[in-house]
């Protein structure tokens, strides 16, 4: 293992460079196969990076899995090997270059032959790779090959995620309610063949500490170089957004490894996005021979911020009664030396195949967290640690990350091989991820503690994350699992039939630290269903095969996603699939805006709301998604904007439908997440019903201090009797301050129907 390990420490340096390599031009063929020691009978035309399966549907051999039930045909390939194969003439290389093969990622197991000859083995997805080819084995023309080997499935498990136990791999390909079995394998981050100085830099390593007051940092940086680089010269600066150099160091290379002890005054913060700038560095390093010329540079983006977890305001008094056991988890980030209300999203990747994801990709959804008013992503355990591109685009953007280890809902065991795996990908990830002020926590995974994974803080593998965290990046918090104590997931429907209440009534009961996990299901858009369900099963919903194997059926339970006896509890039997998705959709931007806002009212006992979840990866008929597939925004997306602005007049209701004879009433709030005062104002509540607006409240409310929110008196309004079933609008406007306003809906139920208006839902 020691082996594998100083390639992937290699290669967190070399990935960024560019001036210096020379990449050759490569075409890469794929082709399965029934042996490892057989070849494919056939080879299609592969993408680098991708999946061999979507290799293998674009060569025609298979449908598109994301229309019907096409996506239950790729399950043959299972067990099948792979042969990536691709052609190189042999370069002519100088007297002080190599030729190395380099791989960022390629997943699960895998052989890398020349010209039929085994030159590496691999088990893990996330340890790059980096190996210098012998020239004197090379001949003109070269075939490389990397065989993969079929998809890692737990002996004695059922079929499904059970399956991932002994892999370090992301388990939501094995099956969950959202993603489809499709157990993607193959080289999923860029690889290629590059002509490289012998001369290199071959790992670099930037720490830092900031003091108490955050008004000086000192730094640790270490770099280690290739023995030929010995006797060269090195420069190393650090320069501001301005390109205007800070610091400065350089000296001459005696030996392959170097440290640099230095200190910085007064440096500018990173911070997320909604509290200030995310603010960055760039150190550079370069070696130099006696002649002064460039045999090697390096570049990275850095920033300066301090990260805790803290205990949240009010959760030492607990336990009050004797024993005095521990009290709930700490669960409030603070962000250099300030308490951060934590507004967020559940990440998955955004592609089946994330092989095919691009920078681009990631950064048209990171910009709609960002249009969300988000300041946090929590990237889930049960799927994949992302591409560099990802977290680049969170420290640009001020996104704040909870990166999970690829854990999730499992008995994951003591095994010694599993561990050795584990060990291996986990110092790969903690490296690689560390270096990114957008890091925010650290967790081993997903529900680790619950009953169907019966894991607990003496499981051998969170002994180990924990540990391995601790001493390769120990000033960014760690925590075990979500949720721990007194932290939430769920719940996951507007309505619970076997609790009989409504999404306001559990919240209005609920108590925690974070609500980490909330879902709240809807339909795909109509555009969407046309395309991945059968014209004859569109209409009437119903559980057939299309619409089960895409989420909306025996999915979580057996009416998940798609809710349809909820929705029929609220506005009746649909008459079309257009006013069924309008329904649906509708049901979940209320949802998802009551669960926000009341866990913001909880503040400072709460201190995090994320939902399940922002987006999805590939197209669901119903999900909890509010980005739905590829890139689409469902209407709750305004919703949870509305809910997520850093100040806003928020209303608490007690339940959604009333019946008109009865009262309705609600408490008016001001949220307030900025570290500035609110000046005082005034609120009306305008009320719209039958089409008619009334004034039915008003509330003149006092300076609101930074950070804090400011409860206000509560509304009532008789429903007149005889009042037709409708959607009631509220309008909250405050004088003067119209950014604030905030409009709500309930139901009002009655034996007549009133016509509804879908163009005046509006959030």
């Amino acid at each position: 293992m020691k082996y594998i390990f100083l390639f992937a420490i290699i290669f967190y340096s070399i990935h960024m460079k560019a001036q210096n390599s020379n990449e050759l031009m490569l075409d890469w063929r794929v082709g399965h196969m029934a042996s490892i020691d057989a070849r494919p009978a056939q080879y299609f035309d592969s993408k680098v990076p991708g999946a061999v399966q979507d290799d293998y549907m674009r060569g025609n051999q298979l449908e598109d899995f994301s229309v019907g039930t096409n996506v239950d045909a790729y399950q043959k390939l299972e067990d099948d090997y792979w042969c990536y194969r691709t052609v190189f003439s042999k370069p002519e290389l100088g007297a002080n270059q190599n030729l190395v093969f380099h791989s960022k990622g390629i997943d699960y197991e895998f052989d890398i032959l020349i010209n039929g000859k085994k030159i590496f083995h691999q088990e893990g997805m996330f340890t790059p790779v980096r190996l210098v080819l012998n020239p004197a084995e090379l001949k003109e023309s070269n075939v490389l090959e990397v065989i993969i080997y079929p998809i890692p499935k737990a002996e004695g498990q059922p079929f499904g995620r059970r399956q991932a136990i002994m892999a370090v791999k992301p388990p939501v390909n094995y099956l969950w309610d959202w993603h489809p079995r499709l157990v993607t394998v193959g080289i999923w981050d860029e690889t290629g063949i590059s002509i490289e100085e012998k001369a290199q830099i071959l790992e670099t390593d930037f720490t830092y500490q900031l003091n108490g007051d955050l008004t000086a940092a000192d730094i640790d940086f270490s770099f280690q170089t290739s023995p030929e680089a010995k006797g060269a010269s090195f420069e190393w600066t650090l320069a501001n957004e301005q390109g205007t150099t800070v610091l400065e160091q350089s000296g001459t290379l005696t030996n392959t490894q170097q440290q640099l002890d230095l200190s910085i005054s007064n440096p500018q913060l990173w911070w997320t996005y909604d509290h200030g700038t995310p603010y960055r560095y760039t150190f550079r390093l370069t070696i130099k021979d006696s002649k002064g010329n460039t045999l090697d540079e390096y570049a990275q983006k850095v920033g300066f911020r301090k990260v805790e977890l803290v205990m949240n305001e009010g959760a030492w008094i607990e336990p009050i009664d004797f024993p005095k056991s521990r009290s709930v988890a700490p669960f409030t980030i603070k962000l250099n030396n300030r308490l951060v209300f934590s507004k967020g999203s559940n990440w998955v990747h955004p592609e089946v195949f994330y092989g095919n994801i691009t920078k681009a990709r990631y950064e048209e959804q990171l910009l709609l967290v960002k249009e969300l008013n988000m300041n946090m992503l929590r990237i889930w355990g049960g799927g994949i640690t992302n591409k560099e591109a990802f977290h680049e685009l969170c420290d640009a953007l001020g996104i704040m990350v909870w990166q999970e280890f690829p854990l999730a809902c499992n008995p994951y065991p003591n095994d010694p091989h599993y561990l050795e795996i584990l060990e291996q990908e986990a110092v790969s990830i903690i490296k690689r991820v560390r270096q990114h002020p957008s890091l925010a926590i650290w967790s081993g995974g997903n529900e680790l503690f619950n009953n169907w994974s019966k894991m607990t803080e003496q499981s051998y593998p969170l002994r180990l994350l924990n540990s391995l965290c601790y001493r390769i990046d120990p000033h960014t918090p760690y925590i075990n699992t979500s949720p721990i104590f007194g932290v939430g997931h769920g719940h996951y429907l507007f309505y619970d039939w076997n609790d009989q209440i409504d999404v306001f009534q559990r919240m209005n009961r609920a108590k925690n630290t974070a609500y980490t996990e909330f879902g709240m299901p809807s339909l795909a858009p109509v555009s969407i269903l046309e395309e991945i369900i059968p014209i004859d099963e569109l209409f009437p919903v119903k559980p057939t095969p299309a619409w089960e194997v895409h989420g909306a059926f025996k999915a979580w339970q057996e009416t998940s996603w798609a809710e349809l006896r909820t929705i029929e509890k609220y506005f009746g039997k649909a008459e079309t699939l257009e006013e069924l998705v309008w329904q649906s959709q509708t049901l979940q931007s209320i949802g998802y805006k009551a669960i926000f806002e009341e866990g913001r009212r909880q503040k400072p006992y709460c201190s995090m709301v994320l939902n399940w979840c922002l987006n999805e990866p590939w197209p669901t008929a119903a999900n909890n998604s509010i980005i739905a597939y590829p890139n689409l925004k469902k209407p709750a997306f305004d919703a949870v904007k509305a809910s997520l602005r850093p100040i806003l007049a928020s209303a608490k209701f007690r339940r959604f439908d009333y019946q008109a004879g009865q009262q309705l009433f609600f408490d008016l709030w001001l949220l307030n997440d900025r570290y500035k005062k609110v000046e005082p104002g005034k609120m009306n509540v305008i009320l719209t019903l039958d089409g008619k607006q009334q004034k039915i409240g008003s509330w003149d409310f006092n300076e609101v201090k930074e950070n804090q929110n400011l409860e206000g008196p509560m509304i009532r309004y008789n429903i007149p009797a005889g009042t037709p079933s409708q959607l009631a609008k509220i309008s909250i406007e405050v004088e003067g301050n119209e950014a604030l306003n905030s409009t709500y809906f309930v139901m009002i139920q009655s034996v007549v129907k009133a016509p509804i208006d879908v163009n005046r839902l509006n959030f």
